[in-house]
């Protein structure tokens, strides 16, 4: 089981937003982490997105009924992924794209207020290829979980060849 902090916990920050904006790419509107509490390099990272009424997204999903697009969730994940491979000093600067959302399952809706808490656990690192299994969770119910899927490509943009192997 992965508990989520107390709801309304003070978490202490191991990256704040400028560590964050440092190593991903992200900015607003799309930039969906805003501190990681947590982390065990090549292992795992937790990390929170405060999800607030002035979202861009909740004027349109939906009138009325503001919840949090699955996708959105799913992207956020991806960012807390992020953050994890690029505590790697080898990674950074290295461009990285989601290749694969598998045993995606939403459990719950994120609504404004909600504070959502990522975790991130490294199942995988292979030739340039990241999987990981990750849960966001709101006030200790688990919101969403899914298998993620990342390609790192070489420092120039280039796909990478084959160069290392990190398992966990």
């Amino acid at each position: 089981m992965h508990d989520a902090p107390a709801p309304g916990a003070r978490l202490p920050s191991v990256w704040n937003i400028e560590d964050i904006m440092r190593h991903l790419r992200h900015r607003y509107p799309f930039l969906l982490v805003d501190r990681i509490v947590s982390m065990e390099e090549h292992r795992t990272v937790t990390g929170f997105k405060n999800v607030t009424i002035n979202e861009p997204f909740f004027g349109g999903h939906f009138p009325g009924h503001p919840v949090m697009p699955g996708v959105l969730i799913i992207e956020a994940m991806s960012q807390v992924a992020g953050c994890l491979a690029y505590a790697d000093k080898a990674l950074r600067g290295r461009p990285a794209y989601l290749v694969g959302i598998d045993e995606a399952r939403f459990r719950r809706m994120v609504i404004p207020g909600d504070r959502l808490m990522i975790r991130v656990d490294m199942l995988r690192w292979r030739l340039g290829l990241m999987k990981v299994r990750a849960w966001a969770h709101v006030d200790g119910d688990l919101a969403a979980e899914a298998l993620l899927s990342f390609h790192f490509l070489g420092e120039s943009g280039e796909a990478t060849s084959g160069t290392g192997d990190r398992g966990v």
